[in-house]
């Protein structure tokens, strides 16, 4: 009989492999520090090799409490779990930059959906030259935002937030704190100088906001060739027939190439992923698209068929539309993460993907809610949430598996390294989706097989620290959002 306890919504199943003990015997003023322990010791990836997390590590239950007393801070806590080196076997624990915690696992919730507060401008950070001034330069505008009724657009510059210089101490609360609206003093670069102009933008941000992920999508004619592309910015599954819809048109204009632009796309939802992979090669459901590896605590609690993610036919809703290519061309940078880099290499066992732009993120792990049910195993479940301990509302967003493609291949932790180097220049982002923005210039020049008719020359390389992408939420996560499916 087949078991299902969903990892994102869905229903519930109690999971029995991590012993619970009385926690009547935990002080309330630690709940939150002894929901964070037990979650991680059965779920964490690397769990065996975590010295704190060992099933023996606590002889007695005096000794488990002294160690939860001993961090009254329950960030602080959940961070020394994931960066703990004490015991270190295999990959270094140092690489797990991306298991993250949110103090309301409703937020957290929220983003992994991908609601947010935003004003509709996606912008990255960088340091001015060896001080800590900080610029911001401008990705893209979100249609139908605030932004968009704004003088702002793609590759303009900004240095002050209401007047006051970004610096990096102050850039978090002054673009992401608690202020709905804030006024933008714009720049300019001149000579590799950048220099504050005159220029002031006022935006606010709106509640409940849901990025169509799905920015450009068009078809070219490439000297006879119809070349399909589409800037893919996020794997969103509320917006998976609207995708599929995407590579409808592109099948009817004919379609022989993709540019598959996924520069800003941090990931998302790993069955998005499986279903554009299919949209992009074939709906054959008996070819493997990817394999999960768990802790090996758990990794047997689970069946083969929840273990292995095969090429989809269909999105659950309607046929897959797929264009079945022998080669993509993907734009990528060090902005692409987890579900993109999944994409890629759930790809390249079966066809050419042709990487173009910068070494990507390298997140080949994923990841799932936690919060404190411990009847539900930990698991975040919608319809359990009055089961959820009301004085803890902490939610964990822990790495908990590897994906493996077909040929076994999951060793991309410093990114995904692109076959054509090309950065974008701070003097010449172009416009996104024309022929001569340089990124997409230098893939249909080697769909054409033709000369550059530009210069890709980068003069000042888009170089950033952080962007507004890795402030929500959502992050670059990579979230399992199918059910549990156990061999019991």
């Amino acid at each position: 009989m087949k078991k299902y306890l969903y990892l994102f919504l869905g229903a519930s199943f109690l999971f029995t492999s991590c012993s619970n003990d009385d926690d009547g015997n935990i002080p309330a003023n630690i709940d939150a520090q002894n929901f964070m322990w037990r979650a991680m010791n059965q779920w964490y990836f690397w769990q065996g090799e975590v010295d704190v997390l060992a099933d023996d590590r606590f002889s007695t239950n005096a000794e488990y409490t002294a160690f939860l007393e001993a961090n009254t801070d329950p960030e602080t806590f959940y961070y020394s779990i994931c960066n703990n080196h004490s015991r270190i076997v295999g990959e270094d624990l140092a690489t797990d930059r991306f298991s993250f915690a949110n103090e309301d696992y409703s937020e957290l919730v929220s983003g992994l959906s991908g609601i947010s507060q935003s004003n509709g401008v996606e912008f990255r950070l960088s340091r001015i030259g060896n001080t800590d001034n900080v610029f911001g330069y401008v990705l893209y505008i979100w249609p139908d935002s605030d932004a968009s009724t704004k003088d702002i657009q793609r590759g303009e510059f900004f240095t002050r937030v209401d007047r006051t210089q970004l610096t990096v101490n102050n850039y978090r609360n002054l673009l992401f704190g608690e202020n709905s609206t804030y006024t933008l003093g714009m720049a300019t670069i001149t000579d590799n100088t950048i220099s504050d102009s005159a220029k002031e933008v006022e935006l606010t941000k709106i509640e409940n906001q849901v990025e169509d992920p799905i920015l450009i999508a068009e078809t070219l004619d490439v000297n006879g060739t119809i070349v399909a592309y589409l800037m893919y910015n996020r794997f969103l599954s509320s917006f998976n027939e609207q995708l599929n819809d995407v590579f409808a048109q592109f099948k009817a204009d004919g379609a022989t190439e993709l540019v598959l632009d996924m520069r800003y796309n941090p990931g998302g939802s790993v069955n998005t992923s499986r279903l554009l992979a299919s949209m992009i090669y074939g709906t054959n459901t008996s070819k493997v698209y990817i394999k999960q590896r768990w802790n090996d605590k758990v990794q047997a609690e689970f069946s083969d068929e929840f273990l292995t993610d095969y090429f989809a036919s269909s999105t659950g809703t309607s046929a897959i539309n797929s264009l079945n290519l022998d080669r993509v061309f993907v734009i990528a940078t060090e902005d692409s993460a987890s579900a993109s880099e999944l994409v890629m290499n759930g790809l390249a066992p079966y066809i050419d993907v042709i990487h173009i732009g910068e070494t990507t993120r390298g997140k080949n792990e994923f990841s799932i809610t936690l919060v404190d049910d411990p009847a539900n195993s930990y698991i975040y479940n919608s319809d359990r949430e009055d089961n959820i301990n009301a004085e803890n509302s902490w939610g964990l967003q822990p790495l908990v598996g590897r994906n493996e493609n077909a040929d076994g291949f999951y060793d991309y932790t410093n990114g995904l390294t692109p076959d054509i180097t090309l950065q974008e220049d701070l003097t010449n982002f172009g416009v996104l989706g024309n022929v001569n923005e340089p990124l997409l210039a230098r893939a249909l020049e080697e769909i054409s097989s033709g000369t550059a008719k530009i210069d890709f020359t980068v003069k000042m390389p888009a170089e950033s620290f952080t962007s507004s992408r890795l402030e929500t939420p959502l992050k670059d996560n990579m979230y399992l959002d199918k059910p549990l499916q156990l061999n019991n």
